[in-house]
């Protein structure tokens, strides 16, 4: 008889699904919206990891320095998503690209 998969067990799996995903899509793609997409979901990753790893128990409550993390996290996170993206058009309307390659 096999134990029952815990439901912090399948956070834990998807966050490496997630983070293979962001992985690839940062270095397989060239376009900066793209890149910043893909490091969004890095960061949705280990956020989602962090929170499958924090301490539960039923006699005692669960661990807050984790999730204390990841809220700190996620503002820090969309802060930098906005200023990636500012930066991103920044770029393109001085440059006119949209990727990392040379044009020249």
């Amino acid at each position: 008889m096999t134990a029952p998969v815990e439901s912090y067990q399948i956070y834990a799996v998807t966050a490496g699904i997630l983070f293979s995903m962001g992985l690839a899509g940062l270095f397989l793609c060239g376009h900066f919206f793209k890149k910043i997409i893909a490091t969004k979901i890095l960061g949705t990753a280990v956020f989602l990891l962090f929170i499958s790893l924090a301490k539960r128990d039923f006699v005692e409550f669960a661990d807050p320095v984790p999730h204390a993390m990841v809220i700190t996290g996620i503002v820090v996170a969309v802060s930098a998503g906005a200023f990636a993206l500012a930066l991103a058009r920044r770029i393109w309307n001085e440059t006119g690209r949209s990727t990392f390659e040379d044009s020249q």
